[in-house]
């Protein structure tokens, strides 16, 4: 028992370790220059970072942590850390994709984005959206100064994660806050892996629903946070990535996407495994595992990154 209480601490200090060394040589910056929209003072309202779960909780000063690799060829890409609406995993399904990503040369940025809560926010199913859209313009406004290319700006989310990925890449001319220029809040590209897509009663995924729109959301509301229902043909090329065995998010979420995309002819590219269930992150070793591979091969084909 002594030994195992040991090794938990050991356990909690290498980790600590590890994300001491990612702050330490990445920044994080605030996403919101004049103030956080769509707010409610709460003062007892405290974020919660649980190190040993990995999860980060009750946020309230949405922040991007800026990746950077070694050879930038000017891509960047968001990433939107899943949770079911109610943690962020911000290491499995942020930190360690952006290291993925600048492997390729691409430009990270892990947000850590609001979760809905009628506690702080006027407006919980917006407030995610919000967060998504101003960390998009954020980054596009100061593309020059990152050496980055304003017009290969994408987003990459995991679960729930990928259901912000799809509402931003289907909404992202909605007003939700008012915006002070013209910057357009549109992903060039999306990637979305083992996402949450509908809020239809047959497929969703019933806890992120709860957390993003309440138990009880109307019919309307279900179809507009629905982002199989609010493709058009100006949602940007979309890859995405399920397993046919996942039993927290039905593989019908991504079929569903791609249908919709299709009907739009929108560019898309789905691969569904055999083997992964669900989180399986940047892949477990099984079917998944290939995921990486063949998105990179898919942003070779669309020039998204180099040849």
């Amino acid at each position: 028992m002594k030994m195992k209480i040991i090794i938990n601490r050991l356990l909690i200090l290498v980790v600590m370790g590890l994300q001491g060394n990612i702050k330490a040589q990445n920044k994080e910056i605030k996403i919101w220059e004049s103030g956080v929209p769509n707010t409610i003072d709460a003062v007892d309202y405290k974020e919660i970072h649980d190190i040993k779960l990995d999860r980060i909780s009750k946020v309230t000063q949405p922040t991007l942590t800026v990746f950077k690799p070694k050879n930038p060829n000017g891509t960047s890409i968001v990433i939107f850390p899943g949770g079911g609406y109610a943690f962020l995993a911000i290491s499995k399904a942020g930190y360690k994709v952006a290291e993925w990503l600048n492997s390729l040369g691409i430009t990270a940025f892990v947000l850590k984005y609001r979760l809905p809560s009628d506690a702080i926010m006027e407006d919980k199913s917006i407030g995610p959206l919000q967060d998504a859209q101003e960390a998009i313009r954020y980054i596009r406004r100061h593309a020059e100064e990152w050496n980055l290319d304003a017009d290969k700006i994408g987003v990459i989310g995991f679960s729930a994660g990928g259901h912000l990925a799809a509402t931003l890449s289907t909404r992202f001319d909605d007003e939700v806050y008012k915006v002070s220029d013209n910057t357009s809040a549109k992903p060039d590209f999306s990637m979305l892996i083992y996402p949450v897509i509908s809020m239809i009663d047959d497929i969703t995924h019933k806890g992120s629903r709860n957390k993003l729109l309440g138990k009880s959301p109307t019919e309307e509301t279900k179809i507009k946070f629905s982002t199989e229902k609010q493709v058009s043909t100006k949602t940007p090329p979309t890859f995405l990535a399920h397993a046919i065995d996942d039993k927290g998010v039905v593989v019908e979420n991504s079929l569903q996407y791609l249908l919709a995309l299709k009907q739009n002819q929108i560019p898309a590219e789905l691969h569904v495994y055999q083997n992964g269930g669900h989180g399986f992150g940047l892949g477990k070793v099984e079917t998944s595992d290939t995921w990486t591979i063949q998105c990179e091969a898919w942003l070779r084909l669309n020039t998204f990154i180099k040849q």
